[in-house]
């Protein structure tokens, strides 16, 4: 695959089409565009940073990319430009939604202020997260100043995407009652709000309304992350576009007051010590795929462990000695 090489200026003047290269080219995996992409992202990374980032996530059929969509075209029409980013870990396998999402986001998909792109998946998730922290920067650079980053799939893609971000949205349904039971406790834990989607009509509304008094019971005998926030609960409509101001408003407030403190910048520096070790382990996956004899031992490793010829321990020596380890 041939990628033709981005243009600095032209990306920071965001244009669109060096973008897209500029994508591209990080989302490569041969070792000339791999070297090429460091050069680009240590480039651009004095241009980036100053975007809001904000991780979105909740079950499916919350309305998820409902609300993404009319939040982000609330916020062009402000003025701002916002990218929509895609962490799903099963994109190897099925693809993704990112499709989906497309057509659900009917506005922003022909917004010239806004930008939709999936994450790649790797075969890890460390590898998904790790390419989507590449895309975020590229994005900054280019002028964006809002990128909303959506979780896709479930279970650990949205410790990813905490993170990834420095305001955790997490979107609940109506009706909490034994719901609330299932969730996990780490999803609350990381939560820097919680929005109960679908309060639309009267009776939607009373049933978030009860919804959200239960999600603030819940979080109240958690200790919150930052002595500086506790996570509000509020209910939304995203179909109708309902709330969503003020949801924007709770999102400035706490980057006002996290700022102050310095929290944010302290988050962030953390989030670049797990990005490195996320690209590390994504070039240990590669070291274990990218040879035809290290994939052909790594199998029979594999057989002789599944046929009780070898204990696993054995097995993981075998194939740590073959890539050096």
């Amino acid at each position: 695959m041939t990628v033709p090489a981005p243009d600095l200026a032209q990306l920071l003047s965001g244009n669109r089409a060096a973008l897209a290269r500029a994508i591209t080219l990080v989302e490569s995996k041969r070792a000339d565009h791999r070297a090429a992409a460091r050069e680009l992202l240590d480039a651009a990374l004095p241009h980036a940073g100053k975007a809001v980032r904000v991780g979105i996530t909740g079950v499916p059929g919350v309305g998820k990319s409902t609300t993404i969509d009319a939040l982000g075209a609330a916020l062009t029409a402000r003025g701002h430009k916002v990218a929509v980013l895609a962490v799903d870990p099963s994109s190897s396998r099925t693809g993704g939604s990112i499709l989906g999402d497309k057509t659900r986001m009917a506005r922003l998909a022909v917004d010239p202020n806004a930008f939709i792109r999936p994450s790649p998946s790797s075969g890890t998730l460390g590898g998904v997260a790790a390419k989507t922290r590449e895309t975020m920067i590229l994005c900054e650079a280019a002028g964006f100043d809002v990128v909303l980053v959506e979780t896709v799939g479930v279970g650990q893609s949205e410790t990813a995407v905490a993170d990834l971000t420095d305001f955790f949205l997490v979107l609940m349904l109506p009706g909490a009652g034994d719901e609330l039971q299932g969730i996990k406790k780490g999803i609350l834990e990381l939560a820097d709000m919680i929005a109960v989607n679908k309060a639309d009509g009267e009776e939607g509304m009373r049933r978030a309304m009860a919804a959200a008094a239960e999600y603030r019971a819940a979080l109240h005998i958690l200790t919150p992350a930052s002595a500086t926030w506790s996570p509000p609960v509020t209910t939304i409509s995203g179909l109708a576009g309902q709330g969503l101001d003020a949801l924007w408003d709770a999102i400035l407030d706490h980057r006002s007051k996290l700022t102050a403190t310095g929290e944010i910048a302290a988050k962030r520096r953390s989030q670049d010590v797990k990005w490195m070790w996320a690209l590390v382990h994504e070039r240990l996956h590669q070291r274990l795929t990218g040879s035809a004899e290290v994939r052909k031992a790594t199998a029979e490793a594999e057989r002789r462990v599944a046929a009780g010829e070898r204990s696993p321990a054995a097995g993981a020596d075998l194939i740590a000695e073959l890539i050096g380890l």
